[in-house]
């Protein structure tokens, strides 16, 4: 039996999917949900509901029974994420869990000098736990999702047609998040993965002026990219009313990508889809166009 944890949010649905579409049964597949009445799509399908929060360890020692291989989503409460993944990685261990796939981020960057240290410090120490238990473990360093650029440049940048980012130069290797569930699916059903690390990126890596440069030529509207100083890139987005937490998280991204953490090449992924990754020209063309 598989367990996909965080079944409801984007990345486990989109594993639940591919799984599904690989011609697993939904009767080996089972969800960790915190309400199942937001589920009820999933078990339509044959899928077993699980009840478990990372936050209640005797949950998760109780969902955990009986499961074979675990996809464990890394939490979205980033203060309270260290807490909730010990009780992760300690409740599979309670529970005999044979293998254990962890979504982590990639890092080429100490955590100290990280300008988003405050998001790899837990994905660290997490991997180290897995490292030094008694589990059989994948982990995944994911990096960042095409998805989110929408969020980074503005849903309507087609009618500002600015993209303002305190990012100047810096490149991404992002990916599709669908693409990511893909190579997850494939690791849990699939041998050889066992106390391995892949690093899953774009064998292209991209900036904000392509994006722009991108969106010009797809749209036919003249696209321009600025890059602001942070803190008056800050005071705008103050302007505008967006939320503090917000404005740090945007903020945060943009100077990890001028440092450069947001790039690194690898074929991880493109081995392990064995295919072309979906570049970010077709991403853009599929949502703006």
């Amino acid at each position: 039996m598989i367990l996909i944890t965080g079944a409801t949010g984007g990345y486990g649905n989109s594993t639940i999917h591919a799984l599904l579409n690989k011609g697993i049964p939904a009767s080996n597949i089972a969800a960790l949900v915190r309400n199942k009445e937001k589920a009820s799509d999933l078990k339509s399908k044959g899928i077993e509901l699980r009840i478990g929060d990372y936050s209640d360890y005797n949950s998760l020692v109780k969902a955990f029974q009986g499961i074979d291989k675990l996809l464990f989503v890394s939490g979205n409460d980033i203060k309270a994420r260290e807490n909730q993944h010990k009780k992760v990685i300690k409740a599979a261990i309670e529970a005999n869990i044979n293998h254990v796939v962890y979504t982590s981020f990639i890092r080429n960057t100490s955590v100290e000098d990280s300008a988003i240290g405050f998001l790899q410090d837990s994905h660290a120490k997490t991997e180290k736990w897995l490292k030094e238990s008694s589990l059989n473990y994948t982990t995944l360093q994911n990096a960042s999702y095409f998805e989110n650029i929408p969020m980074f440049i503005g849903e309507n940048v087609l009618d500002t047609g600015v993209i303002s980012l305190p990012a100047k130069e810096g490149k991404s290797n992002s990916v599709l998040r669908d693409e990511l569930a893909e190579v997850t699916a494939h690791i849990l059903v699939s041998e050889g993965h066992n106390n391995k690390i892949y690093s899953l990126t774009n064998p292209e890596a991209f900036s904000y002026k392509d994006v722009a440069e991108i969106l010009t030529k797809i749209s036919e509207k003249e696209i321009i990219y600025q890059s602001p100083k942070a803190e008056d890139y800050q005071e705008t987005l103050k302007q505008y009313g967006v939320p503090e937490e917000y404005i740090e998280l945007l903020t945060a991204f943009s100077l990890a990508q001028v440092k450069g953490e947001l790039e690194l090449s690898d074929n991880s992924l493109e081995t392990l889809l064995n295919r072309k990754p979906t570049t970010i020209k077709e991403y853009l063309s599929n949502v703006f166009n």
